[in-house]
């Protein structure tokens, strides 16, 4: 009864680690990363989702505003089997698509550019940027899940 409980809410289940470097260039085009998986159990992974997000604030006070916004994905429906007191690791490359504002567009210019830098500061904006591991595991119903903010220049 206690083992059927532990498996059903993931207790002794699959662990994820992610493994992503804190800071990456935009020009570099990906992020490079490891996604570790341990599990005291044997297990499967039926889905794995890994998301590229930022989260757009702007304003101060009441006044602040946040979105958040899906920049890029991967989507693996392959089965993935851990046997028990395994670990196994998945390498991938997330695309890094960056959204551009109007205003952002106008920081790459001259005169405008100084313009905008200054408009955007005093709007205090600000985006934040996250990647995002979760895997859907047969018979479990709370999913594993793990997250990184990452630093995109």
């Amino acid at each position: 009864m206690i083992n059927k409980f532990k498996d059903m809410v993931g207790i002794e289940g699959v662990k994820i680690k992610l493994e992503i470097p804190s800071e990456v260039k935009e020009k570099d085009g990906n992020i490079i990363g490891r996604v570790i998986f341990h599990s005291k159990r044997k297990q499967q992974i039926t889905e794995l989702r890994i998301r590229l997000l930022e989260k757009y604030s702007r304003g101060k006070g009441e006044q602040r505003l946040s979105d958040e916004y899906e920049l890029s994905k991967l989507y693996f429906d392959r089965p993935i089997n851990i046997e028990a007191d395994d670990t196994m690791e998945l390498d991938f490359e997330l695309p890094i698509k960056l959204v551009k504002s109007d205003m952002d567009e106008f920081e790459g210019r001259f005169l405008i550019g100084r313009l905008a830098t200054a408009a955007k500061y005093f709007r205090s904006v600000k985006s934040e940027y996250r990647v995002e591991v979760e895997a859907k595991v047969k018979g479990i119903l709370l999913n594993p899940f793990t997250m990184q903010e990452i630093n995109i220049r």
